[in-house]
């Protein structure tokens, strides 16, 4: 029988499942709405639905790398333990292998793909680990970067994916150096590679920021036009990449040490687990002691 959107609002207000598994679901068992529920049960989607209003802000990052091709995602979960659960681990090395090779152009078209050809889609495949893990678990965001022969990808993953950073270093393959600058870029967060990134725009305003900290500071006019611009260079230093002094050698920025190996660095994309999200506060003794009452 067909079905109808009518049809489709009655199971989503009875399980709060999406519109598409609502509407999946009633076409496999023919309109029937109790077995309909059924079905999503089994498939781990109405459990999956019934923790979508939770806060998953925790989680891990993740890089797969197949040939001149490299992801970088981010999936959340509700607690950090679960980041250390071997069904977790999986979760991530799964995806990884289905976004490296898909290169879908956004979540949402990820989401909807067969993550193993006929079988369920990544999103089904999220809600029944969802279904054995007992959180809530989201695919936030991903990056797809390629790279030429000649040119090498960096790799870092800080403290087990809670910062994953991906770096495209052109004109010289070798993978260390690479990843001594995505090591870089985890720890010292720069938001562009060279000052030609930072738009007029910021740079003007930032002028006038440091224009008036310095007659603020009763500098006199004549000077402050110099002082500016000597603060502006500060200001590069601490958001450009190449302007940075390098991590693991101060005494050089890192556009020194990557011309030293005959390289420059095309990309880099640092992702770190929650940043801008809305994080749950817990009192984890008083979680606890709540536990041990029962």
């Amino acid at each position: 029988m067909a079905v109808t959107a009518k049809m489709v609002k009655e199971l989503r207000d009875k399980t709060g499942a999406g519109m598409m598994d609502c509407k999946k679901a009633l076409q496999e068992t023919e309109g029937d709405i109790d077995k309909a529920i059924d079905f999503l049960r089994e498939k781990g989607i109405s459990k999956a639905q019934k923790k979508a209003d939770r806060v998953a802000a925790e989680g891990s990052t993740y890089i797969e790398v197949d040939g001149n091709t490299a992801v970088l995602f981010e999936v959340n979960c509700e607690t950090d333990f679960v980041t250390k659960n071997d069904q977790f681990k999986q979760l991530l090395a799964e995806l990884g292998k289905h976004l490296v090779k898909q290169q879908p152009e956004s979540v949402e078209v990820a989401l909807e793909q067969k993550l193993h050809g006929d079988g369920e889609t990544v999103q089904e495949y999220i809600n029944s680990n969802i279904a054995k893990i007992g959180e809530k678990l989201s695919l936030r965001r991903f990056v797809i970067q390629e790279k030429g022969d000649n040119d090498a990808f960096g790799e870092y993953l800080h403290m087990g994916g809670s910062i994953g950073v991906l770096t495209v270093l052109e004109g010289n393959n070798d993978p260390q150096t690479a990843k001594d600058i995505a090591m870089h870029v985890a720890a010292v967060n720069p938001r562009f590679i060279s000052r030609d990134e930072v738009s007029s725009d910021e740079v003007d305003r930032e002028r006038e920021v440091l224009k008036t900290q310095a007659l603020n500071e009763g500098k006199p006019e004549h000077i402050v036009e110099k002082m500016v611009e000597g603060r502006l260079s500060k200001f590069f230093e601490e958001v450009c990449l190449l302007e940075q002094n390098f991590v693991k050698d101060p005494d050089q920025k890192v556009k020194a040490y990557v011309k030293s190996k005959g390289a420059s660095v095309k990309n880099f994309v640092r992702y770190e687990v929650g940043e801008g999200m809305e994080k749950r506060v817990d009192n984890f003794a008083e979680e606890v002691m709540s536990q041990v009452k029962k």
